[in-house]
């Protein structure tokens, strides 16, 4: 009889190998290569089923569909990212860094959904019963009627939640802690991460409760465990925040009931996490709108239109190689709107410090922000102050042009009821917009938002001018130059 054959699974990122080795292939992580046996691989139960296979009929594209049903939590923020409420029968995994406050807003959202008449289960892995009912005592929840339990065989898990009614909504606390007896392996490795996930969300298929996963992550924030997982689930959702900051951030990566990229904003207080209707409003208080080197972006995450303010500094330097620092943006971004800036607004950034600062801690991923990062470093070099009531917002090419973004009406209208009064934008963005309290200007090329910013610049006496006031009337000359040079 041929010796099963045994593979060797990488417990950082889940690469599979014929053998060991000390490093592994994939993500170069040191001594994470484990034994794992045949039986325990995702289609071993099926390969050891004997028998043919059943026939089962195909249907068309066409056909009657409806809307998935939806359960509302009652908290705005959560039921906007998504999509409307949770989908009975869905898998959601969310994770973030420790003490974020992932546990905080599920068991926000238990007690609310457990007060509308819906039963709710909430077990928790790492935590005791008494330590769950502490953090309910001290939100005020301590009332609402949650079940809860401490335990991490999945097994067991779904043998109880198979008695009496099927939940609406059931929360494990974390897929980190769980095992089952159908892999051979330690709690946390990838074999029995994987394993528990697929009976969770074979429990919720069959049964049409909603699960929520709540998943550790790495320390370059990614979510811990095999990337299997995530495929597997229906939603993906990641709680970002800062220590130093009162505000979190709940981004959906994944979803299949609604769209992706949507963002919910809460505020850590003292009664746990607070809504944040308007956080445009949030990401805005505290701005001084008369130093130079501050432009507010009109940014959009998911469906909801976000306005920002990207600050920028450009210092002297006395080092050989200029630094490029970056806070919540991309760097390679911000290097190409530089060599933008040299190329076609006749700048001269070489001997200067750069560093750029999204204001409020969000991190923004959209090309649109290229036009207000560029405005702000004009701004920080010529030492010219923005004005305070513009908003900022389109994408910057390799040419110098200034290509147009989409959802122009709703940057717009975002802005004009937060008091804007002007937009620099692309023309093509502006198209078919209707008229409106803000005072549109177009901008068709990087030259001419550079000689328009440098015109603002205060005038400055020859014999005052200092080794970094000198990059004033040369950055003021350049402007002009690469605007005829343009135009």
């Amino acid at each position: 009889m041929a010796k099963a054959r045994t593979n060797y699974v990488c417990q950082n990122c889940g690469a599979v190998a014929q053998r060991w080795q000390g490093r592994c292939e994939a993500c170069e992580a040191w001594n994470s290569m484990v034994e794992e046996a045949p039986s325990a691989g995702i289609g071993a139960r099926a390969a050891r089923a004997a028998g043919k296979g059943r026939v089962f009929a195909l249907e068309g594209l066409q056909g009657a569909h409806r809307e998935a049903p939806r359960m509302l939590t009652g908290i705005g923020e959560l039921d906007r990212v998504t999509g409307g409420g949770f989908v009975p029968g869905s898998v959601l995994l969310i994770g973030g860094e420790p003490g974020i406050g992932k546990s905080t807003l599920l068991i926000q959202a238990c007690a609310r959904m457990a007060a509308s008449g819906r039963r709710v289960v909430y077990i928790s892995g790492e935590e005791a019963v008494a330590q769950v009912r502490l953090r309910a005592s001290r939100l005020g929840l301590a009332q609402t009627p949650v079940e809860l339990a401490a335990e991490t065989s999945v097994d067991d898990i779904i043998a109880t939640l198979q008695t009496g009614a099927t939940p609406a909504l059931v929360v494990i606390d974390s897929i980190q802690t769980m095992w089952t007896d159908a892999a051979e392996a330690s709690p946390g490795t990838v074999t029995q991460v994987r394993m528990s996930a697929q009976a969770l969300i074979r429990y919720a298929k069959t049964s049409g409760a909603c699960v929520i996963m709540v998943g550790h992550v790495t320390k370059d924030g990614q979510i811990a465990g095999p990337r299997v997982v995530e495929h597997m689930v229906d939603a993906v959702a990641s709680f970002e925040g800062e220590g130093g900051r009162q505000f979190r951030i709940l981004r959906a990566v994944k979803n299949r009931f609604g769209p992706t990229d949507e963002i919910g904003v809460f505020e850590m207080t003292g009664g746990g996490l607070a809504e944040v209707t308007n956080p445009s409003a949030l990401f805005l208080a505290g701005r001084d709108g008369a130093a130079p080197g501050a432009a507010v972006f009109a940014g959009m995450e998911g469906t909801r239109p976000v306005l920002v303010e990207i600050q920028a500094l450009v210092a002297p330097t006395s080092l050989g190689t200029p630094r490029r620092a970056v806070v919540g943006w991309d760097p390679a971004r911000l290097s190409m709107v530089l060599a933008v800036l040299e190329a076609h607004g006749g700048l001269r950034l070489g001997q200067h410090d750069v560093y750029l600062n999204v204001a409020g801690g969000l991190r923004i991923d959209e090309p649109a922000a290229d036009l207000a990062a560029a405005a702000a470093l004009v701004s920080s070099l010529c030492g010219a102050v923005l004005p305070g009531d513009s908003v900022f917002f389109g994408e910057v090419a390799l040419s110098g042009a200034i290509r147009p973004v989409a959802h122009g009406g709703q940057r717009l209208k975002e802005a004009a009821k937060l008091g804007f009064r002007a937009a620099v934008a692309p023309e093509g963005s502006l198209e078919g917009q209707e008229k409106g309290p803000l005072a549109l200007t177009p901008c068709g090329h990087i030259a001419a938002l550079v000689a328009d910013i440098a015109a603002r610049a205060p005038a400055r006496s020859r014999s005052g001018e200092g080794n970094g006031e000198r990059a004033v009337p040369r950055a003021r000359d350049g402007a002009r130059e690469g605007a005829s040079r343009a135009f």
